[in-house]
Formats: C-alpha cells, sequence, structure tokens
C-alpha cells in the first residue's frame, strides 16, 4: 500500500471514531507530538500511550476530522485538515512517516 493510502486508511478510522482500528495502523514505536501545550505539544511514543492521548478525542463523538488536502512523496504524507467540535473548530496540519505499511510519525501542528 503506497504511503498517501496507508493515511488515507489511517484516517478513516480515526473519523469513525474506531481507536482500536486507528492503533492497528501505527507502528509499535510510533511517536505522536500533539499541537498541546503550546509551543511545542507534548510528545507521545508507543501504542499505549497514543491510546491514553487519542482516548477523549475518540469519546468525543461530536468531534470531526475533515481533510482540506493531502499529498505524499515517498514516506512522508502531509495532511491539512479542519478539526470540529460542538462550539467551534481549529485548522492544522500533520506531518506522518509511514514506514513498512504503517504510520512511524504523526507530527500535529494548528493555527495559533
Amino acid at each position: 500500500m503506497s504511503s498517501l493510502a496507508v493515511v488515507q486508511t489511517f484516517g478513516a478510522a480515526w473519523g469513525a471514531h474506531d481507536l482500536d482500528a486507528t492503533l492497528a495502523l501505527v507502528t509499535d514505536d510510533c511517536v505522536f507530538e500533539s499541537t498541546e501545550p503550546g509551543p511545542d505539544g507534548a510528545r507521545y511514543e508507543g501504542r499505549d500511550a497514543l491510546r491514553r492521548a487519542w482516548q477523549p478525542i475518540f469519546d468525543d463523538i461530536h468531534a470531526a476530522f475533515e481533510v482540506e488536502e493531502i499529498f505524499a512523496t515517498a514516506d512522508r504524507v502531509v495532511q491539512r485538515w479542519r478539526y470540529s467540535w460542538v462550539d467551534g473548530h481549529i485548522r492544522g496540519v500533520d506531518v506522518f512517516l509511514v514506514r513498512d505499511g504503517l504510520v512511524a510519525e504523526k507530527l500535529s501542528y494548528v493555527k495559533g
């Protein structure tokens, strides 16, 4: 599967609020850098840490990510997105690294 297809599959699982399916698409040592707290966000490594970081997002049934643009080059994928919840939204960018058909890195940035 191409890097782009891996991230699109990851995004579909995320959009379905299916945390187990999303985590099945990451490497054991996957790194996630969140957008908060500023200015650098927090860094999480491994599936257990990702589960703890992402669980509140997946639990919010009103939250939704919309992909605004996505493109890939070799093992890197860049995705612009809009994250909406009941009373608002933010826009941002994720930079992914794909390794062996799985997401190995998800670095997130938001418009400040």
